[in-house]
């Protein structure tokens, strides 16, 4: 780690909480702006030499994602049922946040996705609504995020994107097996497939090397820098300002308000478990789509009695899922589909919702291979092979090298009754209030769901697949795009922050990530949670480059109870 030690007692101009895809790019813009930036992040600083395959510890334990054990989680479908404990929510603990262990995946919304309930009309039993803002007033900031951050792909390769200004910086990531099959199919349908774009590197870029398709992409960190994470990517530019402190394993429980209604900074828990408050001029909840609610609803206060930044009712409501269907098929010749990065090939032919379906939603195909030998063993396999013994093996060595998947990328409706609350039984290891997770889906959802899984098994039939196998839609699988919770609006008493992601209730805090999120559109939400940060850190430097942001907070709030420090 690099950069300046600030004093607690000194107010410092922004406070960022979470070093993920959002805080990650608010840290890199607020300081090459010439603005104090402390960024806390509740896990660790971890750097590539910290990384291994090890597939236990990175897919069935909690390698670079929250623990239950000592973040407890607790999930219900309903309200009338008892919560029960469950990871239901996973997200990445550590500097660089969900970007260091993602898919990379990196699709931009389309033009209709901000304004679909114009397009499609209401959804009864949703809370479904337009974006306050355009494709158009994010384009500037999509196309920022790619060169910033560097995304593999080809423009105009996919007839049904939104217009760009620019190329991507890098050309797409070589074609695996799965993505030639896929390919061929497609087009037998009279489909469109086209590279995936990613936010991993096809050659080498701003001293990053590229990808050496080692295979261990998801769920892991890269080794070679190759992954765009703001770890790798914005973080050190921040740094290299002498303006950015990043403050690892610091667990925020509280952010604090004086009798104006102004934030003056937060207090959180550092790596000794002692309380810390850091003052500021201006805070940033960057913390995920479920974290950051929760630190609004465990914010209370006489002036704030259901949460901060919450007059509207909203916060931790409209909560939406990693909604999608998987498909697997083995083929007769040997694919090796666990060489190099999971998604070469996608179509976008689905994406866009028809009435004529009966159902909102659309939703994205890809082709990819999601699996790691145990993981292929345990839950990859087909429900009708045997479960142990010699055939067993055998089909192991013959499907774990010849199988491919599809996995579509669906929508999830936003609901009011879908929710993250606090739990009232449960607490973390630092005493505070677990989070609940309150989450069923719509039945256009899931009908959607069925419908692309459907399309999936055309496809896999079209390419002559050998066997084709299915997981149901509506099982349970724990999400990690975590949408709504905090949404956007232009209306106060419908929205918790506005078109710049500025809390109605108090002017200068800003929620910026995937809470903002209005509708989900077709998932992978990283490109679009990072151009929101882009263009919600435009506002705030204009903002206080005019004197408008960034006052000085009350010194009215003490908290006797935090230690001591030579920095205080």
């Amino acid at each position: 780690m690099t950069g300046p030690t600030f004093r607690f007692s000194d107010p410092v101009d922004f406070l960022v909480i979470g070093a993920g895809a959002a805080g990650g790019v608010m840290a890199k813009e607020l300081s090459t702006a010439g603005f104090q930036v402390v960024v806390l992040e509740q896990g660790p600083y971890l750097r590539e030499t910290d990384y291994s395959h090890d597939e236990i510890k990175y897919t069935f334990q909690p390698g670079l994602t929250n623990d239950i054990q000592t973040q407890p989680l607790t999930y219900r479908k309903t309200d009338a049922e008892p919560a029960k404990m469950l990871k239901a929510i996973e997200y990445g603990r550590q500097v660089g946040g969900g970007s260091v262990h993602f898919t990379g995946n990196y699709w931009r919304f389309h033009e209709s996705d901000f304004h679909e309930r114009s397009l499609f009309g209401d959804v009864p039993g949703t809370s479904f609504a337009d974006w306050p803002i355009s494709y158009a007033d994010l384009e500037p900031y999509y196309t920022k995020a790619e060169y910033d951050l560097g995304i593999s792909g080809l423009a105009g390769a996919n007839p049904f994107e939104a217009p760009r200004s620019k190329p991507y910086p890098l050309p797409p990531m070589p074609v695996k097996s799965s993505g030639v099959i896929f390919d061929k199919a497609c087009k037998k349908l009279g489909l469109h497939p086209f590279p995936a774009p990613v936010a991993i590197l096809s050659q080498p870029y701003r001293g990053r090397g590229a990808c050496v398709h080692c295979g261990f992409c998801e769920s892991f960190g890269c080794e070679m820098k190759s992954k765009s994470s703001t770890l790798v990517s914005v973080i050190p530019v921040a740094e290299k300002t002498g303006r950015c402190e990043i403050r690892p394993d610091s667990y925020v429980r509280r952010i604090e308000t004086d009798a104006g209604g102004r934030a003056t900074g937060a207090i959180y828990f550092d790596a000794k478990r002692k309380e810390v408050f850091q003052r500021a001029k201006v805070v940033v909840l960057c913390a995920n789509g479920v974290e950051s609610a929760r630190l609004l609803l465990m914010s209370a206060s006489s002036r704030f009695p259901d949460g901060l930044a919450n007059s509207s009712g909203l916060v931790g409501r409209n909560l939406m899922w990693d909604n999608g269907s998987l498909s697997s098929a083995l083929f007769e010749h040997p694919l090796n589909e666990y060489k190099g990065i999971q998604v070469t090939r996608l179509i976008h032919d689905y994406y866009r919702s028809d009435p004529k379906r009966g159902f909102y939603g659309g939703g994205g195909i890809d082709a990819r291979f999601d699996y790691y030998p145990a993981g292929f063993a345990l839950n990859g396999m087909p429900s009708d092979a045997p479960r142990w013994g010699a055939e067993y093996k055998r089909m192991i060595g013959e499907y774990f090298t010849h199988t491919m998947s599809l996995l579509s990328h669906a929508t999830s409706l936003p609901m009011e009754r879908n929710s993250v609350t606090l739990d009232p039984d449960w607490k973390d290891a630092w005493g505070l209030p677990a989070t609940r997770i309150t989450f069923s889906n719509h039945a256009d959802d899931i009908a959607n769901m069925e419908w692309l899984r459907k399309k999936q098994i055309e496809i896999f039939e079209a390419a002559g697949a050998k066997k084709i196998w299915t997981q149901p839609v509506d099982a349970f699988s724990s999400s990690r795009h975590l949408m709504g919770t905090c949404r956007m609006g232009n209306d106060p008493a419908r929205s918790v922050v506005n078109a710049h992601s500025r809390a109605h209730d108090v002017s200068n805090l800003f929620i910026v990530d995937g809470s903002n999120f209005v509708t989900s559109a077709r998932q992978q939400p990283t490109a679009t949670i990072q151009a929101l940060a882009y263009r919600a850190a435009d506002h705030m430097i204009q903002a206080a480059k005019n004197g408008e942001l960034l006052h000085q907070p009350s010194r009215a709030f003490r908290d006797t109870r935090l230690h001591p420090d030579s920095r205080v």
